[in-house]
């Protein structure tokens, strides 16, 4: 199980590219409804030209292709949980209830492995997760990443664009594996 943060769901290209691989079965995604809040919340402020709808829509699509992502009942942990910056207590709250192995998150720091490690969760960052399916399941993940490939329509990206863009978004080991 893998804890998706909102700082990995924020950005469209990184939260299709995860969406693809819980759907291909090579990550089980966990969330909540307060994480798929911040995210969409962070969007639509810093980006006024989407729509609450849009994103809304994109929520439940999200939520009907994984329909057992949404992990609740976490809240009761959140009061004993320590971590640098306390609004984040609810993804590592979220994710001992899930009882996920990973915890996917930008904010590295936020999570140090001395807070998480009793739990046993591993924080990594989307290109840590993406780099570590290539070379643990390169075939299955390289079709996962070429179904999103396919599925990205304005404007349509070929193989060496889609690269390209995987490392300006932050994907930099793994855009590197996967033109190998």
């Amino acid at each position: 199980m893998a804890l998706l943060d909102a700082s990995v769901l924020y950005p469209s290209l990184i939260r299709n590219l995860l969406m693809h691989l819980a759907t291909a079965g090579l990550i089980g995604a966990r969330w909540t409804e307060t994480i798929h809040d911040e995210w969409i919340r962070n969007l639509l402020e810093d980006r006024p030209d989407l729509s609450a709808d849009r994103l809304q829509r994109t929520r439940q699509q999200m939520e009907a292709a994984v329909p057992d992502a949404t992990v609740r009942g976490y809240e009761v942990l959140i009061p004993d949980l320590i971590l640098p910056d306390p609004d984040d207590r609810h993804v590592l709250a979220a994710a001992i209830t899930a009882e996920a192995e990973l915890l996917v998150t930008w904010n590295l720091k936020d999570f140090p492995t001395s807070a998480v490690q009793r739990y046993g969760l591993e924080v990594l960052s989307p290109d840590d997760l993406v780099t570590r399916l290539l070379v643990n399941t390169p075939e299955e993940t390289k079709a996962a990443i070429e179904a999103l490939r396919l599925s990205l329509r304005r404007p349509p990206y070929s193989q060496t664009q889609l690269i390209e863009r995987l490392a300006q978004v932050g994907l930099v080991r793994s855009s590197i594996r996967i033109g190998s």
